[in-house]
């Protein structure tokens, strides 16, 4: 058996065809709108209005659902981001908390959809898995007590600084 990958459905109420332009907008690289299914006059929607908009973020297979009001999202699941360094966690936690977005503990957020990110710089995931307890429990409190990661204090801590 073989698969092309894997595809992310995102239900939304109505909202399906603007998240998907905001979302290409936020992660530019290896991004773009694809096939907009519009309903018919078979229904259920109104003929004409969107159904599902088909769209990659980054390299991800994205596929934008306007099923309704029935299900909305939460926290059980999310997406995180791997930065590369302070200017992209910076751009990522700036642009999808804009419009409405929620910022959270320890590098998570929603953004105006509703879905949650965790922004996380690839640094601390190597100092919260350090073999030196003391490092890793040092970087793992400075992460705990912020919203948006700042990697300067998280080294400051790492370092025993």
């Amino acid at each position: 058996m073989t698969t092309d990958g894997f595809t992310t459905c995102l239900w939304f109420d109505g909202r399906a065809e603007e998240a998907a332009h905001f979302y290409v907008s936020v992660f530019e690289r290896n991004s773009a709108i694809g096939t907009v299914a519009r309903y018919t006059e078979a229904g259920p929607g109104p003929a004409g209005s969107v159904v599902t908009v088909e769209f990659t973020a980054n390299g991800q297979r994205f596929v934008a659902l306007n099923g309704g009001p029935q299900f909305t999202f939460n926290e059980a699941i999310s997406f995180q981001i791997d930065c590369a360094d302070q200017e992209e966690v910076d751009h990522y936690w700036n642009r999808l908390t804009e419009g409405g977005g929620e910022p959270g503990p320890c590098g998570w957020l929603k953004d105006r959809y509703g879905v949650s990110w965790q922004v996380v710089p690839r640094v601390l995931i190597d100092m919260v898995t350090d073999p030196d307890q003391e490092k890793a429990a040092r970087a793992t409190k400075a992460m705990l007590s912020m919203g948006k990661l700042d990697i300067a204090a998280l080294q400051q801590a790492y370092d025993g600084r």
